[in-house]
């Protein structure tokens, strides 16, 4: 552990506020913490960084925007050039059986599930739209930086140290060694997005989680295809649910016709899934196959891949927010709408809401508490209310699958909405384990074979990753640690019939024959696309997720 007293050393810089992470949640907290500090007539500094080299690099969403508090932040967004350029025109839910669907009717649906008023919207450009707003504001932006540690002064975080490079494999210094600057604030507000390495820490070290249910994840695919102008319909929003992943997975698809020709086809699937043998990137390629996907991109030509980790457990599995010094901002706390498939605008609320009880204790002259005002005002919030109203719909669903499942949970939403959550059709219900206890043991569970890949509709993961643009130097520090090296070969092959090489959907983990024709458990770590789906889902929790050099990783820009 990193304190004040071991990192005199080094070179550091004092800020008021420190964000980490450029996303919706890290870019909306900044704005609106100048924003504040210029209503009270204050000089606040605010420095942002950002691990991917440009803004809106490693962001991955689908994404449909409610743009409620991006209009409250700044109103005039629109007439400024937010790139806010699809608005949904046509919205669409449907139940795929194996050769056909069924579109649920709108009205079965509370009015909060519709998208009338929303966007179809790449959240990478927007951040970079938004990333100029905080700079003209006065926010000093740093991308390329990864926060490899926390600095704490007694029990309270003080700083991060961001910067360092030029380690090689094994931990040595290399000729062109950096080691780093310590960035110290008043408040440090971490918006490193779902399973962020250091948000994991700081609700570990404070047990922020004590009183709520574990986490729960899925991962979310999305390609971008153009597609022939006959099959484009801008502005249609289409969410699927159904075949083909059966009583597999949970989960479902998404398809939004942004502009240009260009439609997002995605898929959003469980990390709850017991089968280890299961390939959450092969349910995707699977998914394409159907005649509703398969009708669209009929013609149609791939242009970009990703993939990455959302938080699902909603409501429940909310965090404490705050620590001394430090707050949970977005998606490093999960605040996602499940049955919405939407977590951006609860993230950008939420940086708004901790900067503004930031701003505040800064001018009152307090520094390092634990921000009850960002805590008081997220319960006080429509957010709050919004997360309440759909918590039972993730474990009603996870508990008695799809069908039983979305219509008990949406009896419940409108019980909810109806009676502004005064009481529900059923008691609020918890999450009873995290996904990585979800896997049963391999000889309990039937051997999942896939389709060929077609390289039309379906494609192997390196071509895939291909597409991603994922860059990572090899002579460093291997960014995926392994607790136990003996684990993966010992003891997840005999008896989950090792899943990495399955769940990873980047192909980094392999399980290859040594000089000895044993057994040897590879890292392909320069394949890595930080999903984090391996920090999740590895039944031993094994494999910890850290950051590589800045600037490293996937370049999802336009995404």
């Amino acid at each position: 552990m990193l304190t004040k007293n071991n990192v005199k050393d080094y070179d550091s810089a004092e800020y008021d506020i420190v964000i980490v992470g450029g996303g919706p949640a890290g870019l909306c907290a900044a704005i609106r913490a100048k924003q504040e500090a210029q209503k009270a007539g204050k000089d606040i500094n605010i420095v942002l960084l950002e691990k991917s080299a440009e803004i809106g690099g490693h962001i991955l969403s689908g994404a449909v925007l409610d743009p409620e508090y991006l209009f409250e932040l700044l109103p005039d967004a629109l007439s400024e050039g937010a790139p806010l350029n699809s608005p949904v025109t046509e919205d669409e839910f449907l139940i795929l059986g194996p050769a056909g669907s069924m579109t649920i009717p709108s009205f079965v649906m509370p009015p909060f599930m519709h998208n009338d008023g929303n966007y179809i919207i790449s959240l990478g450009n927007l951040c970079v739209w938004l990333a100029k707003k905080a700079e003209e504001l006065g926010v000093e932006i740093y991308t390329g930086m990864s926060v490899s540690d926390i600095i704490y002064d007694g029990e309270a975080i003080s700083g991060v140290l961001a910067g360092k490079f030029g380690l090689d494999r094994s931990g040595k210094q290399k000729p062109d060694y950096e080691p780093g600057m310590i960035l110290y604030g008043k408040y440090i507000l971490f918006a490193e997005g779902a399973r962020g390495s250091l948000s994991k820490q700081i609700i570990k070290k404070y047990n922020l989680d004590a009183e709520s249910s574990p986490q729960k994840y899925g991962i979310g695919f999305k390609e971008i295809w153009e597609v022939k102008p006959e099959n484009f319909v801008k502005g249609r929003v289409v969410h699927t649910m159904g075949a083909p992943f059966g009583r597999r997975a949970g989960g479902g698809g998404f398809i939004y016709h942004a502009e240009n020709n260009l439609v997002t086809v995605g898929a959003v699937i469980h990390l709850d899934y017991k089968n280890p043998y299961l390939s959450p990137y092969d349910e995707f390629q699977n998914l394409k196959q159907h005649i509703i996907y398969r009708d669209l991109l009929d013609g149609a030509k791939r242009i970009s891949y990703g993939a990455r980790a959302i938080s699902e457990g909603g409501f429940q599995s909310i965090p404490k927010l705050t620590c001394p010094g430090g707050a949970l901002i977005g998606c490093a706390a999960g605040f996602v709408n499940l049955p919405r498939i939407k977590g951006s605008h609860n993230a950008m609320k939420t940086g708004m809401l901790a900067a503004e009880a930031a701003v505040k204790a800064i001018i009152e002259g307090r520094a390092s508490d634990k921000l009850d005002m960002y805590e008081n005002s997220f319960k006080q919030s429509k957010t709050y209310h919004e997360l309440n109203i759909v918590k039972n719909v993730k474990p009603l669903w996870s508990k008695f699958g799809l069908m039983a499942g979305i219509a008990l949970g949406g009896v419940d939403m409108w019980v909810r909405h109806v009676t502004g959550n005064a009481f529900g059709f059923i008691p609020e219900m918890h999450h009873a384990k995290a996904d990585h206890a979800s896997l049963k043991l391999a000889k309990e569970c039937k051997t999942l074979i896939y389709p060929k890949y077609d390289g039309v509709l379906s494609f192997d993961k390196l071509t895939s990753v291909s597409l991603t643009g994922t860059n990572h130097e090899e002579d460093q520090p291997v960014h995926l640690v392994l607790q136990d090296p003996s684990i993966p070969v010992q003891f997840n092959l005999p008896h989950y019939a090792e899943p990495a090489r399955l769940y990873c959907p980047a192909g980094v983990y392999e399980i290859i024959q040594d000089e000895k024709d044993q057994p040897k458990f590879q890292i392909n770590a320069q394949n890595c696309i930080h999903c984090k789906t391996c920090d999740i889902k590895d039944p031993m929790q094994n494999i910890t997720w850290h950051t590589p050099q800045g600037g490293e990783g996937p370049n999802y820009t336009g995404m």
